[in-house]
């Protein structure tokens, strides 16, 4: 019956690279970085430079649906016209696209 359990031997001294740890954590965060954090700076990188150019008369879509035209700009906020007599003042953060002219009055 000895032929089904193996002995189990020490394994001696060996020298084990200090440095054979590291390459895989290397290898993980720069996958990381190209997964997640490059693509999420992009993002928003994109979306600082479409804050910045709101104006007056961009017709937007706002994080939650909501498609008006602006009316006011200021520092942290827009003014949004979402119908007749009905404007509505939003942060500029939550901005989430520029639509195409005429968008808002064929909807």
């Amino acid at each position: 019956m000895d032929f089904f359990i193996q002995n189990a031997y020490a394994q001696g001294d060996q020298q084990t690279d200090p440095f054979g740890f590291l390459l895989p954590m290397v290898i993980i965060f720069a996958a990381f970085y190209f997964l997640l954090i490059r693509p999420q700076q992009k993002k928003q990188k994109t979306h600082n430079a479409l804050i910045a150019s709101l104006s007056v008369g961009d017709e937007i879509l706002t994080a939650g649906g909501i498609l008006g035209k602006i009316t006011a700009v200021s520092d942290h906020y827009v003014v949004v016209q979402i119908s007749d007599n009905t404007e509505v003042k939003m942060q500029k953060s939550s901005v989430s696209q520029i639509v195409p002219k005429d968008t808002y009055d064929n909807a």
